[in-house]
């Protein structure tokens, strides 16, 4: 196991720059998850650690080794892609062992590392099959079994659970996780699915534009977003974003006036954006109207879609509720989990 340090790492192609000095640390066995839309460059840095994109500023290390130059077979790195990379007329086994057999390594050799990584996995009962014989997650743990046979400093996963069905992704991140759990080996793993993030990562890193946007624990990012982005990104359903006006006395949402809460940042009157998440609506008598549109039953809880003075909102109630389209509802948020953002520049005003 190893640590991996990007330092100001950019990439450009021509003169279009996909990254723009890029720093992140993974300590040595943690689970760094990089999440951000689509084209922010998750990908792009994954493979510059890997060494399939070249560096063009800026240093990747892992352990105490610069690799800006050191080609992907000596980096001593293992890959779990998207498409599984299986080969088809391999079996399952044969699939596992292909490092180690351009490695010329032993039949004994061999097994000693297949099998006990086909254990881990529940693949033993599987290692005479061919790939078109197995099921999406079965593929993926063929080559998650290939990359634990490698022993290699450092796991890269790109976004490998992207061609499964919801329930089948939602099995396949609790046994990724607890491979790590098991294996300890420091692992970088790139998704779009906040979901994903959330529940895999010692620690988060949030990334748009070819930039970062904030690194974190997943419930840090969750509970203390650096911008409106960050809030707006973790979390689903997503962050809810309220124009309000602040004075000395109260905040104002929807031409209704609610105290002003005691751990508001001490900013001068204004008009700020609350950020506040679904959850933490609750219904009340003196809360803001809010014009129902759609209500989504959970069962145990209910989801709300409808507008508060012209602006969109989504929430969560901890109850069975039945209001039909064109309804009004009053809802208080919860003061004190309330985020203020700067109303131009997006950032949170409390931290």
């Amino acid at each position: 196991m190893s640590s991996v340090r990007i330092e100001n790492a950019s990439k450009a192609y021509g003169g279009l720059k996909i990254l723009h000095e890029v720093s992140v640390d993974v300590a040595d066995g943690e689970f760094v998850v990089l999440v951000g839309p689509s084209g922010c460059g998750k990908s792009t840095l994954l493979r510059m650690i890997a060494g399939l994109e070249n560096v063009t500023s800026g240093t990747i290390s892992i352990g105490e080794k610069v690799v800006n130059n050191v080609l992907p077979k000596d980096r001593d790195i293992a890959m779990v892609f998207q498409s599984y990379a299986l080969y088809p007329h391999m079996t399952v086994a044969e699939n596992m062992a292909f490092s180690l057999m351009l490695k010329k390594a032993s039949r004994q050799q061999i097994a000693a590392k297949v099998g006990p990584a086909a254990q881990i996995l529940g693949l033993t009962p599987l290692l005479d099959r061919y790939p078109r014989q197995l099921s999406g997650g079965q593929r993926q743990r063929v080559a998650m079994g290939r990359a634990i046979v490698r022993d290699p400093q450092v796991f890269l996963f790109d976004e490998p659970l992207s061609n499964l069905d919801a329930n089948l992704r939602v099995t396949m991140r609790g046994e990724i996780r607890a491979l790590h759990q098991k294996l300890g080996t420091t692992t970088v793993y790139v998704t779009h699915d906040q979901v994903e993030a959330m529940t895999m990562a010692d620690k988060i890193v949030v990334m748009r534009e070819g930039r970062i946007e904030q690194v974190g624990h997943p419930l840090e990012l969750y509970d203390q977003p650096r911008n409106m982005f960050v809030g707006g990104f973790i979390g689903s359903p997503s962050m809810n974003f309220l124009e309000a006006t602040l004075d000395e006395a109260s905040l104002t949402i929807g031409g209704i006036a609610l105290r002003r809460p005691e751990t508001m940042p001490n900013v001068d009157a204004a008009t700020v954006i609350c950020g506040i998440r679904p959850e933490h609506f609750e219904l009340r008598d003196d809360g803001v109207p809010m014009e129902v549109a759609v209500v989504e039953p959970l069962g145990s809880e209910t989801q709300v879609i409808g507008t508060i003075a012209g602006q969109s909102l989504v929430c969560i109630l901890k109850q069975r509720l039945r209001a039909r389209q064109g309804e009004i509802l009053y809802l208080a948020p919860q003061t004190d989990k309330v985020i203020y953002f700067d109303k131009s520049t997006q950032v949170n005003i409390g931290i």
